[in-house]
């Protein structure tokens, strides 16, 4: 027995639930930026395939008229606003704003009438209005794109999931800078917080919407 099928044998009947799609989702893609797109970034994570994913999934939503929601990370100049995050990560000084690493990268431009929210910490709901801009338009889930999948992406859907939405995580929407660390936090994900599912399923339920 593999290792993969003895993980599958001792997680199932326990770690194996599904939730499945929510009546209305919003769209987030988080932490799209320059930092892991540019090869001498310290942060660089060679993912553009997830954005090309994700922007793909982009325009289902939009034509579904599903509201798409944005994340970047922006500090101050003196990395207080970064706490022990910032202390713990040095590279995070990439993300100091007007550093044009926190750029959004070649072909994602956010639409004028789409939510753009700043973050300090890894989870998209700390410290930021999200849960509230949820709850206010009626949201019982988030569909979720964007980096890193063992960071910031992983941190939101713990998140969503302990604020009473369903999060949906999107694989070929994701990206992490190592395949195993990627993979090993999809699978953690899918067993304990929500479900990961297929960009065809996302687009698909998306377009059902519209």
């Amino acid at each position: 027995m593999s290792n993969n099928e003895d993980v599958q044998s001792n997680y199932a009947g326990v770690f194996d639930g599904r939730i499945g799609f929510g009546q209305r989702p919003a769209l987030i893609l988080i932490d799209f930026v320059e930092a892991y797109f540019a090869p001498d970034s310290p942060l660089y994570a060679d993912v553009r395939p997830a954005l090309d994913a994700a922007l793909a999934l982009r325009s289902v939503a939009r034509e579904a008229g599903v509201p798409v929601i944005y994340t970047n990370v922006v500090y101050h100049p003196s990395m207080k606003d970064g706490g022990r995050f910032a202390q713990k990560i040095g590279a995070l000084s990439s993300f100091v704003r007007g550093n044009p690493l926190g750029d959004w990268p070649e072909g994602l431009v956010p639409g004028e009438d789409e939510l753009v929210i700043s973050k300090q910490y890894a989870s998209c709901f700390f410290g930021t209005s999200l849960a509230a801009t949820l709850t206010a338009g009626g949201h019982d889930s988030l569909i979720v794109t964007g980096l890193s999948t063992s960071g910031c992406v992983r941190a939101t859907c713990v998140d969503a999931c302990q604020n009473g939405f369903i999060p949906i995580v999107v694989e070929e929407a994701v990206g992490d800078r190592h395949d195993h660390v990627h993979q090993a936090n999809l699978f953690d994900m899918n067993s304990k917080y929500g479900d990961v599912v297929s960009l065809a399923e996302a687009k698909a339920h998306l377009a059902s919407l519209a």
